[in-house]
């Protein structure tokens, strides 16, 4: 992936290889994100969740900054960069998906043009079991959450908990019964959210959730404010002084 050409520039540039292949600077998708973490973090992170293989849905590139210092950055599949793009849970993280999707589309249209009616053919074929595919994976996302998107959740759930009562050091944190209150609330609002209820209207667990719904879970999670209640309690624990020696 060496010899690169820009063909689309509207909202992340995109470029093509000399095969062919769409491709995208890690930088550069950083960069209109507008994340916070800063790169070289932000991008380990991220193709570690998306299982991405160096040399294969990415490869390690070296670029030339402004000051003249080398920076370490990654050319990567577009494929792979919208599922980068899909995890930061942003409108923009939403808006740079479509994009990405948008162009692949377009190209992929455009690749039929010149070809003889047999392999049009095949072509089309082949793009009919695809749309099965695809309903395949729409049944797939209406089923319960997998294991390990519940544990992303349940560790979502925490860490939003940790941050609502004020840090592990925290007196509202070290309160179990304060502590156990505020879990209870965040599930109990991802429940009532999508309505996670069995037939005598008890809430179910939210591993009960079903997977198209685990992106605006997540949402959920990111803008959760305690109640009034909760929020009194919490800030009144954290205010007591601890009247401990060291």
């Amino acid at each position: 992936m060496q010899n690169l050409t820009v063909i689309e520039n509207e909202l992340v540039p995109v470029y093509e290889t000399d095969n062919g292949e769409k491709v995208v600077y890690g930088s550069e998708l950083h960069e209109v994100l507008s994340v916070r973490t800063p790169y070289k973090d932000w991008s380990s992170r991220r193709l570690e969740d998306v299982d991405a293989i160096e040399n294969e849905d990415f490869e390690a590139a070296q670029i030339c900054a402004p000051s003249g210092q080398t920076k370490k950055d990654h050319i990567i599949k577009l494929d792979t960069a919208k599922e980068m793009a899909m995890l930061e849970r942003s409108e923009m993280g939403k808006r740079v998906r479509r994009y990405f999707i948008q162009i692949e589309k377009k190209y992929k249209e455009n690749s039929l043009e010149g070809l003889s009616p047999e392999l049009k053919a095949v072509i089309i074929v082949d793009k009919r079991i695809t749309k099965v595919e695809k309903k395949v994976e729409h049944l797939e996302y209406d089923i319960p959450l997998y294991g390990s998107e519940a544990d992303e959740l349940c560790n979502h759930v925490k860490r939003k908990g940790v941050d609502m009562l004020g840090g592990k050091n925290s007196n509202a944190y070290k309160d179990t019964k304060i502590r156990a209150a505020v879990y209870s609330d965040i599930y109990n609002q991802i429940k009532r959210e999508f309505g996670l209820y069995d037939e005598k209207g008890r809430f179910r667990s939210y591993k009960a959730l079903k997977r198209r719904y685990l992106y605006d879970a997540h949402e959920l999670v990111d803008v959760y404010e305690l109640p009034t209640y909760l929020a009194e309690q919490v800030s009144d624990c954290n205010a007591q002084i601890s009247m401990e020696v060291a």
